[in-house]
C-alpha cells in the first residue's frame, strides 16, 4: 500500500511571510464596500509581490535597455546609410554599416529573448503564490462563507480573475516598461536630429491619452461584471454537472441548457461591450498620429527642399517617429490589460481581506487527546438574524451517548455544528473539561473531534489515502485495522488493487453503504475522544444499514457520542436523547422514560411506527446495543 501526503513544513515559513502581506492589519469583511483609498492599499500589496522579485526584474529590465537602445540605433543608423552610401558614395561607411546593423539585431535578438523569459517567470511566480494566499485564504473562512458564496463563483476567483491578473502582471508590466525604455530612446533619437519637427510630433501625444484614460477606466467597469458573469457561468456548470443525474431524472436537459444559453448570451453581450470600448483606443492613436505625421512629412519636406536638411535626416527623422508611434500605441492597448487585471484583483482581494466569523484568540489553550467532558450553558445560536437555538442546557460525560431527534428544522444539526467551532455560539458558552471553547487553539479543538455526516464526503483519490485522510501518520496496519473495524476491509480487497485503489470523485465507484464505511474507517482511524454522527445511516437500505450500524457501534465504543438520526429505531440504545422542537430541549431521558412520558417523543416514535407497513407493535421492537446486548421496547 502506498501514500502520496505530503506535509506543508518546507512552504510553512515562506507561505507565512506571503499571508502577512495580506493580513497585516488589514481585514475586512467581504460584504463591506471597497473605498478608493483601499483599493489603492490592496494594489500597493500586489505591487510588494513584484518587488520580491527583484532580481530577475532588475535583468529583465537590462535586457530592455538594450532592446530600446538596439532599436533606437536602426533610425539612427538610416541617415549615414542615405547621406554617406547612397549620395556620397562612402564605401568604407558601406562595409561598417552592415556590420552594425548584424550586431544591434543579434544583441535584439538575445535580449528579447531572455527578457520574455525573466518576465514570465516573474508573472508565472506571482500567480502561483496569489493563487496559494487565495486558496489559502478560502480554506481559512468559516463555514458560513461557503454557504454565502457559490463553490463555482470561488472556483472562477481562483482560476479565472487570476489569469486575468497574470496577463496583466507578465504582458503589461512588461510590455509597459519595455515600450517606456523605446520611447525614451526614439524620442532621443528625433531630437538630436531635429529638436523643431521633434516638438511638432510630440504635441500629438498629450490629445491622444485623454481618450485612453477615460476608454481604460470604462473597460475596468464592464471587465468587473465580466467576471461575475463568468462566476455566475462557472457555478452553473459545477451544479449542473454535479447534479447530472437529477436533471435527467426530472427531464430537465431542456430547461438547463436554455438557462445555460441566457448566461452565455450576457457574458457575450457584456464581452463585445468590453471589445468596444477597447477597440477604440487603436483608431484614436491611428487618426492622431497620421495627424502627426503628416505635418513632419510636410515640414520636414519643405526644409529638405530649401536646403536646410538633408534627405538622410529627414527619413532618419521619419523612421525613429513612426517606430515611436508602435509603442505608444502599444501602450494604449495596455492600458485596457492593466485595468482588467485591477478588476481582477478587485475580486480576488475581496476575498484576501475578508475576516473569518470565527477568530482565535492569542496564546490560546491545547487540548490534549484523552476523554472530554462537554458541557452547554445556556445557549443560543443566531443564524441570519434568526434565533435557531435557546438556551440549550447539555451536559455529556466521556464514553456517553447523547443522541438528538425532532422534526427537521429544529436545530440539532446547528447544535453539533457549534461544538467543532463551525459557528460561535450568539450567547452562553460550551466548555470542554472546563475550558471555554472559544479560549482554546481551533486546530486541537477539532482534532478532538470525528464528524461521520448524512452525506459520505470522499476525495477522488485510493481508498487507503481517504481512510488515512484525518492521521496521515497512521501504518499500514492501523489502516487496515480501521477498515476492519468499519466492516469495509473485505469490499476494499476486492478492488482491483485492494487499497491502492482509486475510488472516484466523491467515492462515485462506490455504493452508499461502501462509502459510510469508508468514512467511519475514517472516523476511527482518527481515535478522536469525541464523536458527532450526523444521520449517518438516514440515507441506506436495510441492509448497508446493518453493516453501518455495526461499524458504528465498534466506533462509538469509549467516545463522547452526539448522535443525530431521524429514524428513532438507531438511537434507542443512546444513555440519553434529547428531543429538540423549534430550537428548544423539551424532553431528555432515556428510551424507555420519554416513551413513559407520552410527550413529543412518544408522539414522534407513534408517527414513524404508524406509517410503517409493518403490523409489529413499537413496543415489541427489539434493538441492539452497542456494547452487544440487547433490549426490547
Amino acid at each position: 500500500m502506498r501514500r502520496t501526503f505530503r506535509t506543508l513544513n518546507d512552504y510553512e515559513m515562506q507561505h507565512n511571510a506571503e499571508v502577512g502581506l495580506f493580513t497585516r492589519p488589514f481585514s475586512l469583511n467581504i460584504m463591506k464596500k471597497i473605498s478608493k483609498p483601499i483599493i489603492k492599499d490592496r494594489h500597493r500589496r500586489l505591487l510588494l509581490l513584484i518587488k520580491d522579485q527583484w532580481f530577475r526584474l532588475l535583468l529583465a529590465m537590462i535586457c530592455m535597455l538594450v532592446i530600446a537602445g538596439a532599436r533606437s540605433a536602426i533610425p539612427f543608423l538610416i541617415k549615414p546609410v542615405v547621406d554617406d552610401i547612397f549620395i556620397n558614395k562612402d564605401v568604407g561607411m558601406l562595409k561598417l554599416i552592415p556590420l552594425a546593423v548584424i550586431a544591434i539585431f543579434l544583441m535584439l535578438g538575445f535580449a528579447i529573448y531572455f527578457q520574455e523569459y525573466h518576465m514570465n517567470y516573474v508573472g508565472q511566480n506571482i500567480i502561483r503564490r496569489l493563487r496559494n494566499l487565495l486558496y489559502d485564504r478560502i480554506q481559512d473562512l468559516p463555514i458560513s462563507f461557503f454557504q454565502r458564496e457559490k463553490t463555482g463563483v470561488l472556483m472562477s476567483r481562483v482560476t479565472n480573475d487570476v489569469n486575468i491578473i497574470k496577463n496583466m502582471v507578465s504582458s503589461a508590466v512588461t510590455g509597459s516598461l519595455r515600450d517606456f525604455f523605446a520611447v525614451i530612446g526614439l524620442t532621443f533619437v528625433i531630437f538630436y536630429r531635429d529638436w523643431k519637427m521633434a516638438l511638432i510630433a510630440l504635441v500629438i501625444l498629450p490629445l491622444a491619452f485623454f481618450p485612453i484614460v477615460v476608454l481604460g477606466r470604462k473597460v475596468r467597469g464592464v471587465t468587473t461584471h465580466t467576471q461575475e458573469a463568468m462566476g455566475d457561468l462557472t457555478s452553473t456548470l459545477h451544479e449542473t454537472f454535479a447534479g447530472n443525474k437529477i436533471i435527467k431524472a426530472f427531464g430537465m436537459e431542456s430547461y438547463e441548457k436554455e438557462r445555460f444559453f441566457r448566461k452565455t448570451l450576457k457574458l457575450f453581450k457584456l464581452e463585445l461591450k468590453g471589445v468596444r470600448f477597447k477597440a477604440l483606443a487603436s483608431p484614436v492613436m491611428e487618426i492622431l498620429g497620421g495627424l502627426g505625421i503628416a505635418i513632419v512629412i510636410w515640414y520636414g519636406g519643405y526644409k529638405v527642399i530649401s536646403g536646410t536638411s538633408t534627405a538622410g535626416t529627414f527619413f532618419s527623422f521619419m523612421a525613429a517617429v513612426m517606430m515611436l508611434y508602435s509603442p505608444v500605441k502599444r501602450l494604449s492597448k495596455l492600458n485596457n490589460i492593466i485595468q482588467q487585471g485591477l478588476a481582477g484583483a478587485d475580486r480576488v482581494f475581496d476575498i484576501l481581506e475578508s475576516e473569518s466569523d470565527i477568530q482565535e484568540i492569542p496564546n490560546p489553550v491545547r487540548f490534549k487527546r484523552g476523554p472530554h467532558h462537554v458541557v452547554f450553558k445556556n445557549v443560543y445560536f443566531k443564524y441570519d438574524d434568526v434565533m435557531v437555538l435557546k438556551n440549550i442546557n447539555l451536559d455529556i460525560r466521556p464514553g456517553e451517548i447523547l443522541a438528538f431527534v425532532g422534526m427537521s428544522g429544529g436545530g440539532k444539526t446547528s447544535l453539533v455544528n457549534l461544538i467543532p467551532r463551525f459557528y460561535d455560539v450568539s450567547k452562553g458558552v460550551i466548555l470542554i473539561d472546563d475550558i471555554d471553547i472559544r479560549d482554546a487553539s481551533i486546530s486541537s479543538l477539532r482534532d478532538q473531534i470525528a464528524i461521520v455526516t448524512q452525506e459520505p464526503i470522499l476525495f477522488n483519490d485510493t481508498a487507503l489515502n481517504n481512510i488515512a485522510y484525518g492521521n496521515q501518520n497512521a501504518s499500514d496496519k492501523d489502516i487496515e485495522n480501521a477498515s476492519r473495524a468499519a466492516y469495509a476491509y473485505e469490499f476494499i480487497q476486492n478492488f482491483p488493487d485492494g487499497f491502492d485503489t482509486n475510488i472516484g470523485e466523491l467515492g462515485g465507484r462506490l455504493s452508499g453503504g461502501e462509502k459510510q464505511r469508508i468514512c467511519i474507517a475514517r472516523a476511527l482511524l482518527k481515535d478522536a475522544p469525541i464523536l458527532i454522527l450526523d444521520e449517518a445511516t438516514s440515507s441506506l437500505d436495510a441492509t448497508s444499514e446493518t453493516l453501518v450500524q455495526k461499524a458504528l457501534e465498534n466506533l462509538m465504543k469509549g467516545r463522547a457520542t452526539f448522535v443525530i438520526a431521524h429514524r428513532l429505531s438507531t438511537v434507542a440504545y443512546a444513555d440519553r436523547i434529547a428531543v429538540i422542537v423549534d430550537g428548544q430541549i423539551v424532553e431528555e431521558g432515556k428510551h424507555e422514560e420519554l416513551m413513559a412520558r407520552r410527550g413529543e417523543y412518544f408522539k414522534l416514535y407513534q408517527m414513524q411506527f404508524s406509517s410503517s407497513s409493518s403490523k409489529q407493535a413499537p413496543e415489541d421492537f427489539t434493538i441492539r446495543k452497542h456494547a452487544g446486548k440487547s433490549f426490547s421496547i
